[in-house]
């Protein structure tokens, strides 16, 4: 098994897979999860092969974009690995980690624990917050049609899994439904560095946005 060309062959299919994909979960989104991974892998001890692709096949059928189907990504994902004659095992270890990686709320519990796992989830996080994800979450609020901002309706902070997932809120809404909580749910040391940077942006950013709102500024 030449880990490194399945890696290539991997980066091929997920280019092409996602290439008319909603700009906050395409190509460059996971491009971003890849070298985030990467970066965390060095300070743990994980496979890193596993970690790689976990994280290049994390959102291959994101259920978002899927009518909420949330078994479409692992089946795609397992597809794909075992046309690359991947060990069972290996296989297994990735689709895990695509089952459990998404937020989806918060509220629901993992049903499989890594330190692989644990790398790739805070590599996908950190790509939610910061500029990155201030940018990524109002693509996706235009992307759905939905209001910048409406001060008569508010955050929803205790959603049942199913709220969550169908949510038509305002997008502001979202720093406080789920960014501004994942600093918090960081599983490793240094993915718990680099969010702290990342949620003091975002925080800077809605003072900001709330004085301009208010025009106070």
């Amino acid at each position: 098994m030449n880990k490194q060309q399945i890696i290539d062959n991997t980066i091929s299919f997920v280019k092409e897979t996602l290439k008319n994909a909603e700009g906050g979960h395409d190509w460059f989104h996971i491009e971003r999860v890849y070298k985030n991974t990467l970066l965390i892998a060095k300070s743990e001890e994980v496979d890193e092969f596993v970690v790689s692709l976990g994280a290049l096949l994390h959102d291959i059928a994101d259920y978002k974009f899927h009518d909420g189907d949330e078994t479409i990504g692992p089946r795609v994902a397992t597809e794909f690995l075992q046309s690359q004659q991947i060990d069972t095992n290996v296989v297994e270890h990735i689709v895990q980690i695509i089952n459990n990686i998404s937020f989806k709320g918060g509220k629901v519990a993992r049903t499989f624990s890594s330190k692989e796992l644990d790398v790739v989830q805070d590599a996908d996080r950190l790509d939610a917050i910061g500029a990155i994800g201030i940018a990524r979450t109002f693509n996706y609020g235009g992307f759905k049609n939905r209001a910048i901002y409406n001060p008569d309706i508010s955050p929803e902070l205790n959603m049942t899994k199913e709220e969550y997932k169908n949510s038509t809120a305002p997008t502001i809404n979202h720093f406080y439904e789920k960014l501004l909580r994942l600093k918090d749910k960081m599983n490793t040391e240094t993915g718990k560095q680099l969010a702290q940077q990342r949620h003091e942006f975002m925080e800077l950013y809605l003072e900001q946005f709330y004085k301009e709102w208010n025009g106070k500024c």
